[in-house]
């Protein structure tokens, strides 16, 4: 190995996408890849969701397109990055980060809402690859970090949906690493534990809910967006080309217990 290893962090000269990126752990990942220096398309349902983020990373220095994005439409997807590509030239990293579930009962949760939870996270996930996986294959380079969860390697009650949904996705991941490997494009899962958003806050800041998820954690403490996105930056560098195929756990300690 020759050269400053921090170096190989840096990731000017290209263009990332990432999904549900209005808020949360999105946010930190779309602001986190423009600090490392790339130019960064950040998607949400709706613009306005992601102007903020748009604009945070414009003030780092970097171009940026906000793309209003329905991750659960194909022709959706296949609009935004062609948009992106018309726009940067290229897409270089796909940050899948959008996703999401309830807590409930399986005896009450109807097959439509089984289909939502899934289509969300494990569906969008292949419409996202499928579309730009052309795109990467032609230019015989790519990092895709596909995001899933902890309830995705462990059972947890009340979540089976995405319990099945973030187990699937690690799944996707392995397979689609070994497809794509001839063609120079890595793919990667994470798997967060407790992280503290905009979305969970309301559990973390609920002194009963909060100390008992708290409990819970090895750590003693939840996660902070900013100790997920260097990792993030990591696996969309070329600190990791030998690494695909992976599904790394950030938890606090919660999987090892």
């Amino acid at each position: 190995m020759s050269g400053n290893v921090l170096e190989k962090f840096r990731l000017d000269g290209k263009t990332a996408i990432v999904t549900g990126a209005s808020r949360g752990l999105g946010r930190a990942i779309a602001v986190a890849f423009a600090e490392a220096g790339a130019d960064v398309a950040v998607a949400a349902r709706t613009e306005a969701a992601i102007a903020e983020t748009a604009e945070a990373v414009r003030s780092l220095g970097r171009r940026a397109l906000a793309v209003a994005c329905d991750v659960h439409s194909s022709a959706s997807v296949a609009s935004m990055v062609e948009g992106v590509v018309s726009e940067f030239g290229k897409v270089d990293i796909l940050m899948n980060n959008a996703g999401g579930g309830d807590m409930r009962p399986l005896v009450d949760t109807d097959e439509s809402e089984w289909m939502r939870i899934i289509d969300l996270n494990l569906n969008s996930t292949y419409r996202l690859c499928r579309a730009v996986g052309p795109h990467m294959i032609a230019r015989r380079y790519g990092r895709i970090i596909n995001m899933s969860s902890t309830y995705g390697l462990v059972g947890v009650k009340n979540v089976v949906p995405y319990c099945a949904a973030k187990g699937a996705i690690i799944q996707f991941t392995r397979a689609l690493a070994l497809e794509w490997a001839e063609h120079n494009i890595s793919v990667n899962a994470l798997a967060p534990g407790y992280f503290y958003t905009e979305r969970t806050s309301r559990v973390f800041d609920d002194p009963t809910l909060g100390a008992k998820f708290t409990a819970s954690i090895p750590a003693g403490r939840v996660g902070q967006n900013d100790e997920l996105a260097p990792l993030v930056v990591y696996l969309a560098s070329d600190a990791s080309p030998y690494m695909t195929g992976s599904v790394i756990v950030i938890d606090g300690g919660i999987t090892a217990a």
